[in-house]
């Protein structure tokens, strides 16, 4: 199961059930996906194919939604 915490242009956030527990969203788009962690810091933790000039356009994406993803990611995970 990997739900969808929002979409954003092309770009859709969201999670993977069976993953690693650090709290992390994945966001895939036409060219690729990616993995970012949301603590302590957002940081880039894969990219599979999306050009280099969109990921700071990710990271300002997944900063500005942070409170909204995190909530999210409690309330999937439960934790």
């Amino acid at each position: 199961m990997s739900p969808t915490v929002f979409r954003h242009g092309g770009y859709r956030f969201f999670f993977f059930s069976r993953e690693e527990e650090r709290m992390r969203v994945h966001v895939v788009c036409a060219e690729g996906e990616a993995k970012y962690w949301l603590e302590p810091a957002i940081e880039l933790a894969e990219n599979q194919g999306i050009a280099a000039r969109h990921m700071d356009e990710l990271a300002r994406i997944i900063e500005e939604h942070r409170d909204e993803i995190k909530n999210a990611w409690r309330r999937h995970f439960g934790r």
